[in-house]
């Protein structure tokens, strides 16, 4: 059986890969550097391709807002029936007396995405947010 798996070797200074062994050791017994290396090239080509504006991606915008702000609710709804071909799914979560949180499943353009959630997450009254995306593409 052949192994699409091709050797090569890295050259780094050691407390680097002192620091590349911790973090392997801290995601689990089953990675080893070689499969901690491939996830890490793996996320930065990911990071890389929603940096794309036309790319389509896939993600969520995830915030925890101040329910008792005069019209947030009535702006994110707006907001959110205005993309409502790039919105999969929503959940909304009560936190608190004051605080809600929000997880907007979203799927579109990377422009379009990135602009609702900018329009999101500046409004008054959110106190966190962020948009998190990976690539549709292959």
């Amino acid at each position: 059986m052949a192994s699409d798996l091709v050797r090569f070797s890295i050259t780094m200074p050691e407390e680097l890969l002192d620091e590349l062994d911790a973090y392997t050791s801290r995601r689990g017994t089953r990675l080893n550097r070689s499969e901690t290396v491939r996830d890490i090239v793996r996320e930065r080509l990911v990071d890389e391709a929603t940096t794309d504006p036309e790319e389509e991606v896939v993600g969520s915008i995830t915030m925890v807002y101040d329910h008792h702000t005069p019209g947030l609710a009535a702006q994110l709804d707006k907001i959110q029936h205005r993309h409502n071909t790039e919105i999969i799914s929503t959940m909304h979560v009560h936190l608190d007396h004051e605080s809600c949180l929000e997880i907007v499943a979203v799927r579109g353009r990377g422009r379009v995405v990135a602009n609702m959630a900018d329009c999101m997450l500046g409004l008054k009254g959110v106190r966190h947010g962020k948009l998190t995306c990976v690539a549709v593409g292959h």
